[in-house]
């Protein structure tokens, strides 16, 4: 197995990164969720990339606040985070609709915001809103401090105005004023863990009934996100009617630069402009723009949000010095590889199964501080200092866990390979949702691939699992 990287640094403060970055310059990249980092490195994607220089201990970062009227967000702020502030929600929902849309939620527990912008995909579906609410980026290094607006940052596809250097901290962007109304549509192939084929932010400024203000911003289908200047001058001054709603959507089209790849044409996508031009600014016409929106969301986290570790130091020829299990383990080696293989390789804990090493299939979710993740795609030596629970840990002192338990009563294992990722995922469910409905049981396993029959069985044995769960805890009572 080749190795991933040859040093690997761990920093609790911002100017130990922006030091190493000054010193690695383009040898080095920054890991947070590594969601994207750690599958392009497995790849060969990334060569002369020697060097990563873990931030995700610098707990300044993880922060989403309100400053006057503009909101920040930190560069460790994750999908997840977004999904659940209610301030996102309340002052700025097109964002927190593109986060819910993004991977599954064991991505989201671990993916950021920033890295989102970072890679510059104009089918990353964060870009979308923030480039609607005006979003800039501030970027520092050992040289200074500057900020740039998100719609400066872009020069193309996957490429950006950053300098090896420099270390991207905060997303800052006005709040939606009382007055102004937005939302975030995303078209994918399908209903979760799929790439944009198009999406969509629309914002409108509103007098009474008349529009004052419009944003119009689309994703996949230009080499970056772009507005619809045509469709927003023409909606100034104008009321929301369906002749108006028809033109705005056939304006949209005129901005886009569409191209035909493995997810769509270009001609399907600039059909679908249109459509969801339409369907946005029907929704913020009747004022059903979050109809759709999850009240009380799956996110895998369980009953404790903790997202930042706690603080240390670690250099790469130092052993890893983690709990899986509730057992305190140090492991010498494994820091040059993925999580998912320092568990099964140098933990010798084989119920972790690796079914696609990409972050799709989920059969690698392990709880990392509490929180499930996908283990594939998280460095190895994230564990030091970590707690970390594995599917040979759900079981307690010979008793199985009622998700294990509801699992064998259901007949819901079938080939098996799937199931340890399943039974993670249903565990922290019912961690945080005890009596879970059959939408937040659909979230939570939208991560999780089964390539045997069917859901139907593992369905039941998720609602099975309460059920247990609740029997146990009458009888624990009772006793």
């Amino acid at each position: 197995m080749h190795t991933l990287w040859k040093h690997y640094h761990t920093v609790s403060a911002i100017p130990e990164a922006l030091q190493l970055l000054s010193e690695h310059a383009s040898h080095a990249r920054l890991v947070a969720g590594g969601t994207d980092i750690i599958i392009e490195l497995e790849h060969g994607q990334r060569p002369g990339i020697d060097t990563l220089i873990d931030i995700s201990r610098i707990p300044a970062l993880s922060e989403i606040r309100l400053d006057g009227d503009t909101i920040r967000i930190g560069a460790l702020v994750t999908h997840n985070q977004v999904v659940g502030s209610a301030l996102i929600q309340q002052r700025a929902l097109p964002l927190a609709q593109a986060a819910w849309e993004v991977g599954a939620p064991q991505i989201r527990n671990r993916g950021t915001v920033a890295g989102n912008v970072i890679t510059a995909s104009p089918a990353n579906d964060t870009i979308t809103p923030l480039w609607a609410l005006n979003a800039s980026v501030v970027l520092a290094s050992v040289r200074g401090e500057r900020t740039v607006p998100l719609k400066e940052f872009y020069t193309g596809v996957r490429r950006n105005v950053m300098q090896p250097d420099e270390m991207l901290t905060e997303i800052t962007f006005p709040v939606l004023a009382a007055n102004e109304r937005g939302m975030f549509i995303k078209l994918g192939l399908r209903r979760a863990q799929a790439i944009s084929v198009v999406n969509i932010a629309a914002i409108l400024g509103m007098d009474g009934d008349t529009i004052t203000k419009a944003a119009l911003t689309f994703g996949c289908v230009a080499p970056t996100i772009i507005n619809a200047p045509e469709a927003e001058a023409y909606l100034v001054g104008k009321t929301l009617t369906e002749s108006v709603i028809a033109e705005a959507g056939k304006l949209a089209i005129k901005a886009a630069r569409p191209i035909d790849d493995i997810r769509s044409t270009g001609e399907y996508r600039s059909a679908m402009i249109r459509v969801l031009t339409n369907r946005a600014l029907s929704a913020l016409q009747n004022g059903t723009e979050r109809s759709a929106w999850p009240s009380d969301p799956a996110m895998l986290w369980g009953d404790q949000h903790t997202v930042t570790p706690p603080s240390i130091h670690d250099q790469e020829t130092q052993p890893i010095k983690t709990t899986i299990n509730g057992t305190p383990i140090t492991l010498n080696g494994g820091q040059d590889k993925t999580l998912l293989r320092l568990l099964r390789e140098d933990a010798h804990l084989p119920g972790t199964k690796e079914g696609c090493a990409e972050g799709e299939c989920g059969a690698c979710t392990v709880f990392l501080d509490g929180v499930a993740v996908m283990s594939c795609m998280v460095p190895a030596p994230r564990a030091h200092g970590a707690e970390i629970v594995t599917v040979e840990g759900l079981a307690h002192e010979g008793t199985l866990h009622p998700i294990q338990q509801a699992f064998v009563e259901a007949g819901a294992v079938q080939c098996g390979y799937c199931t340890p990722g399943f039974l993670m995922a249903g565990a922290k469910l019912l961690e945080e949702h005890p009596h879970p409905t059959k939408e937040q049981i659909e979230q939570s396993i939208t991560g999780n691939l089964c390539r045997c029959t069917g859901y139907y069985k593992i369905l039941d044995a998720f609602a099975k699992a309460s059920e247990l769960a609740a029997e146990a805890s009458t009888k624990t009572e009772q006793s």
